[in-house]
């Protein structure tokens, strides 16, 4: 395994909650970046948007839990904040439920295959 421990480049995961209809588009802005690199699930939950109402088979049903993508990339040659914002321009749709980004430090990354450590890893 490699060790640099000179580098001083930081590695930080954005973790983003957006519309699934936004993906194709954020995909593209981070790839403008840089940061192409990502890792996509499927999630449900809930914010500030509101519930929906509905009926089926004459009853009424509320669904609170929405449909979101989770997007997990962790950069370390990108600033953390340019992909957060590059996320944020590209899933914007002005309406509540347009999702949330977080920036989080990461203290280490290991590539398996390669046996390379820190930054390089990434």
């Amino acid at each position: 395994m490699t060790d640099d421990t000179n580098d001083d480049r930081e590695i930080e995961m954005v973790v983003a909650y957006i519309r699934p209809k936004q993906l194709n588009e954020v995909k593209q802005a981070l790839a403008e970046v840089g940061a192409p690199s990502l890792t996509v699930s499927n999630v449900r939950g809930r914010g500030s948007q509101p519930a929906k109402k509905g009926q089926w088979r004459g009853e009424e049903y509320t669904v609170d839990l929405h449909e979101k993508v989770k997007l997990e990339c962790v950069v370390a040659d990108v600033p953390g904040s340019e992909v957060a914002e590059a996320i944020c321009d590209a899933a914007y749709t002005g309406e509540a439920g347009d999702g949330k980004v977080f920036v989080l430090d990461v203290a280490e990354a290991y590539q398996i295959r390669t046996g390379e450590r820190g930054p390089d890893a990434v």
